[in-house]
């Protein structure tokens, strides 16, 4: 008998159309031989049900579940293609979890934890996980451009510390460029990371649970034609993406045994892309992203692609995982 999958997309947060770009990939490739599968957008205003005449059905929120035609649908699994919150936060997966629904990404904690930036690299550093010098700050806090020029150097990164797509992100080469970035990382959280800039290579390395075993993806290399790897970089096609990556195979075994250290230290499920630089030889994290891009031209269906999985099998995979 066919699954009622049910894929939730949009999102609270400024990632909201990326998330309906790869929420349509997702509706679009799985089986419908397999799959009864609907598009759920989750927004602030409204949680609907979206056909294919675009008509919209409003849902139940005490049990996930839509009405139509009389008939009352419930899901046999979620499928979650919101990046940013609440699906990459852990809003989503507590929900959920209370209501006994399986989903394709990892669970509340996780989702909670890697989506804050500053508490996953604090959690990761006692494992020998090296990351860029950072500093903190909150809104509201004293700014102290001494201090942040003594603590990270300059140039320097500062980003919203909850936030993905690079929105909220500035790089920063002088002191009096300081204010006004923050002002931009506050548009988008009420915390700030202010990373010191690596100058070296940078690398995406994705993780999944494939067929039960946790499995790393070929590497992939960002060069990007900007300043830095931003929102235009990553979606407007400003940026080379080369997979599998330019790097030694020695770089490339340091990279892959972080990534599945990280993967299992955190204790994570589904999919998971961390981004990594090269500095002096060693791989230093960046951040972790648990609901990745989903597109054909994301960094984890071209890794996955490379591997010999196609988007079909990736997707089916990540549902039948969650239902095990």
């Amino acid at each position: 008998m066919k699954k009622h999958i049910a894929i939730i997309m949009g999102g609270y947060s400024s990632e909201y159309e990326i998330s309906l770009q790869s929420g349509q990939v997702v509706y679009e490739t799985l089986d419908p031989t397999k799959f009864t599968a609907y598009r759920i957008h989750v927004f602030k205003e409204k949680w609907v049900y979206v056909n294919d005449e675009d008509k919209e059905f409003p849902i139940d929120k005490n049990d996930f579940s839509i009405n139509l035609n009389g008939s009352k649908i419930s899901f046999d699994c979620v499928f979650n293609a919101i990046h940013g919150s609440p699906g990459e936060d852990g809003y989503m997966q507590a929900y959920f979890e209370l209501l006994g629904i399986p989903h394709t990404s990892c669970n509340m904690y996780q989702a909670a934890l890697t989506f804050n930036k500053r508490d996953c690299l604090s959690t990761l550093k006692p494992y020998d996980i090296r990351t860029a010098p950072s500093y903190y700050m909150n809104l509201g806090d004293q700014i102290d451009e001494d201090a942040i020029i003594e603590a990270v150097g300059l140039p320097c990164f500062i980003k919203a510390n909850k936030a993905g797509s690079s929105f909220g992100v500035s790089k920063v080469y002088k002191k009096e460029e300081i204010k006004g970035a923050l002002d931009v990382a506050f548009k988008e959280d009420d915390e700030v990371i202010i990373e010191a800039f690596l100058d070296g290579i940078e690398v995406s390395v994705g993780v999944i649970t494939y067929k039960g075993e946790v499995t790393v993806l070929p590497i992939t290399e960002i060069v990007s034609e900007n300043d830095f790897f931003d929102y235009k970089a990553k979606y407007l096609g400003q940026s080379q993406e080369i997979t599998p990556a330019r790097i030694s195979e020695m770089d490339a075994n340091k990279v892959r045994v972080l990534a599945v250290k990280i993967y299992r230290v955190l204790r994570l499920s589904g999919f998971s892309r961390s981004e990594f630089i090269f500095k002096d030889g060693e791989p230093h994290l960046l951040e972790v992203n648990t609901v990745p891009g989903l597109t054909a031209a994301s960094i984890l269906p071209q890794q996955a692609a490379e591997a010999g999985i196609s988007m079909s099998d990736l997707f089916e995979n990540a549902i039948e995982e969650a239902l095990k």
